[in-house]
């Protein structure tokens, strides 16, 4: 019996397991709510100073100035902000927990084409990371598998959830394309010098990769097919049901993958990374090609970079014409809940604020063909939050409300409970 009691608590040192579960998903709105008082940050670009905001339903029914008429509770938020829940596209959240144990990485499979892999059936909706999104406004996530060439489907999910029926938002809305580099690093472990070399194995990956879109597109026009369930997973790209995410990063690998893509019918592409992208602005302009660019706090790449090229990529790549949001995928999915300082940071580099903000709401929810989210416009849904101040400074983004359709959720966290215990221990006398 000891022997059995020290092997559980062996495992769940190991497994980070906790006894405390997620907050309870907050139940359908029932009556009406007004926000009143409030500096109301729409995600369009516009703002809208002693906002009165009416909801219903889960519906935006009424935004404006303060000669709206008020109906069921009246929330006072005078001084206060009003922004549309932040979007986190591209994301392993509730996939994996803990990076370091493998029985909670469920973020990849076997295989490296891949596109039937589902992610949304993975998806934890009571993922102590997923909860922590919820308290700096992060509301609503793009769950998207990793790992191979074509790494399955994703879907999108809201953060309040029982279970992923319930957070589904967008089942199986695009495919995600890992294109090749032409360079490779060398294994400085097996022999190989240091540093970045032409990697000669590219034009055969490249050759691997548009054959493989010519088969699934194929097979869509095909009759009596044998059934293949990858083929068959393609298919939306095709008809224009699903867009492709191809993550690139050079110049040649962004050019090369867009026009083979294009090339082989599918139209509605999305390109993650673009860390050369402001090279071929006019190119990518040409093809209506938006852009989620991924880690803004790193160092340069290469020596020829500008030090602070990945501080104001963003800002090049808004000032050429393209639709941009933020995505930050090479940063641990934790990290996803600074996802509006990333924005913030933005303003730093000379962009606007109300810019910044739509790179985290309206442009991401485009970008994603999320129609009734990412801005307070009427008919939409009512998710957003209440932030004391400026939620895109952390010193300022510190919520008193947050509602994903209209449902009033909990703030609370693994972290807040955290933060309450030692604050209690620091202010001791």
């Amino acid at each position: 019996m000891n022997t059995l009691r020290h092997l559980l608590i062996v495992i769940t040192a190991i497994t980070g397991v906790s006894v405390a579960a997620q907050q309870t998903p907050a139940p359908s709105q029932k009556g009406a709510i007004t926000i009143t008082g409030a500096t109301a940050h729409i995600g369009n670009g516009n703002t809208i100073e002693n906002a009165t905001i009416i909801f219903e339903n889960g519906i935006l029914t009424a935004v404006g100035t303060s000669g709206i008429s008020a109906k069921g509770t009246i929330i006072n938020a005078t001084g206060k902000h009003v922004y549309p829940g932040f979007i986190a596209p591209a994301k392993s959240l509730g996939l994996i927990e803990v990076n370091a144990v493998r029985a909670s990485n469920d973020q990849d499979e076997i295989g490296d084409m891949i596109p039937h892999i589902r992610s949304i059936i993975a998806y934890n909706a009571e993922s102590k990371v997923v909860e922590s999104m919820r308290p700096n406004g992060v509301l609503i996530g793009q769950i998207t598998p990793q790992g191979g060439t074509i790494s399955g489907s994703s879907s999108i999910v809201q953060f309040d959830a029982w279970n992923w029926e319930d957070a589904a938002i967008k089942t199986d809305d695009g495919i995600h394309l890992h294109w090749p580099s032409t360079f490779r690093r060398g294994r400085w472990w097996a022999g190989e010098p240091r540093g970045y070399k032409p990697d000669k194995n590219y034009t055969k990956q490249v050759e691997k990769i548009t054959s493989y879109l010519k088969e699934s597109k194929a097979f869509g026009t095909g009759e009596d097919q044998p059934a293949n369930e990858s083929f068959k997973a393609m298919q939306g790209l095709f008809d224009g049901s699903k867009k492709l995410y191809v993550y690139a990063d050079g110049e040649k690998e962004i050019i090369d993958a867009i026009t083979l893509s294009k090339q082989a019918g599918i139209d509605q592409i999305v390109l993650i990374g673009a860390y050369q992208g402001y090279k071929i602005i006019p190119f990518l302009k040409q093809h209506d090609i938006p852009v989620l660019v991924q880690q803004t706090h790193a160092l340069p790449k290469s020596a020829d970079d500008h030090y602070d090229l990945p501080y104001k990529l963003p800002k090049l790549l808004v000032e050429g014409g393209l639709l941009v949001g933020l995505q930050n995928s090479s940063m641990s999915n934790f990290q996803t809940r600074n996802l509006p300082f990333y924005a913030g940071q933005l303003v730093g580099q000379g962009m606007d604020k109300e810019t910044a903000l739509q790179l985290i709401s309206g442009n991401t929810a485009k970008i994603l063909g999320l129609d009734k989210y990412g801005t307070l416009e009427l008919g939409k849904s009512a998710t957003l939050f209440i932030s004391d101040g400026d939620a895109l400074d952390m010193m300022g983004n510190n919520l008193s409300s947050a509602f994903i359709d209209g449902r009033d959720i909990s703030l609370e966290t693994h972290q807040t409970e955290l933060w309450k215990r030692y604050m209690g221990k620091y202010n001791q006398k």
